[in-house]
């Protein structure tokens, strides 16, 4: 018999093992280790134009199953009576080899299922796709009350009430203020000129923002640097006193 018929039959060391146990009608967790290794080894022998490629694989079953062989032949320790069975590693296996092999014969035949299914492209009329059931506003509005919309009125505006934070929503706009540096100079001279000597918290005092108190103090330092005005405190924490050195 040609190896290539023997590999279409079996796929593999582990099939053929499978094959030589379903044929025996042996229990897989007790196999008569060795008989089934003479029956594999006449198989081994009967390969003759093998493909060692392929050859290798049953070639290590074959060695392993004659491992497993001379250790069942040998007597039992009587201290090793726990000792462990040399067939289970391959009882393993088998058990894992025969359980792909069914789920691979599960999705063949649902592939085989698969492609006896046919689908069928929808053609489904314009006009029945573009109908639109008419709507009955009687049955619609069927025990719809005027406190039952009253209900549903004050539902959505605590929802809307619900999502304004409480912190923000207080804030104003802010606007921005155009002071200009120039101007204020501008201001603080005619300022001092008019009063001569003067506190420096009055003149903030005056004016109208947060920006233009601090244009101011830009303005009065700047005043500073040409020599315009002079500042001067008596006490540190006292208030600070601006004299105009501008002639009249």
């Amino acid at each position: 018999m040609e190896l290539t018929v023997k590999l279409q039959v079996f796929e593999g060391p582990l099939d053929l093992l499978l094959h030589l146990l379903e044929k025996n009608k042996v229990n897989i967790y007790d196999i008569p280790i060795v008989e089934i290794t003479n029956q594999y080894m006449e198989y081994i022998a009967e390969m003759r134009r093998q493909d060692l490629n392929v050859m290798s694989e049953f070639l290590v079953m074959a060695a392993t199953l004659l491992d497993i062989k001379s250790k069942m032949l040998l007597p039992a320790k009587e201290s090793e009576d726990d000792e462990e069975d040399p067939r289970a590693e391959l009882v393993q296996q088998l058990l894992e080899y025969k359980m792909y092999k069914c789920m691979a014969y599960e999705l063949r035949d649902r592939q085989i299922d698969a492609e006896k299914v046919w689908f069928k492209a929808p053609t489904i009329p314009p006009e029945v796709l573009a109908y639109e059931e008419p709507v009955d506003v009687n049955e619609l509005m069927s025990g719809v009350t005027l406190a039952r919309l009253n209900d549903i009125f004050q539902s959505i505006i605590k929802k809307q009430a619900d999502k304004i934070d409480p912190v923000r929503s207080k804030f104003g706009r802010i606007e921005k203020e155009e002071v200009s540096l120039s101007d204020k100079m501008t201001y603080v001279e005619e300022y001092s000129l008019h009063h001569g000597h003067f506190s420096f918290r009055s003149l903030l005092e005056a004016q109208s923002g947060k920006m233009e108190v601090v244009v101011t103090f830009l303005a009065i330092l700047e005043l500073m640097k040409m020599g315009k005005i002079v500042v001067s405190q008596e006490y540190t924490f006292d208030d600070i006193k601006i004299e105009s050195k501008i002639a009249a």
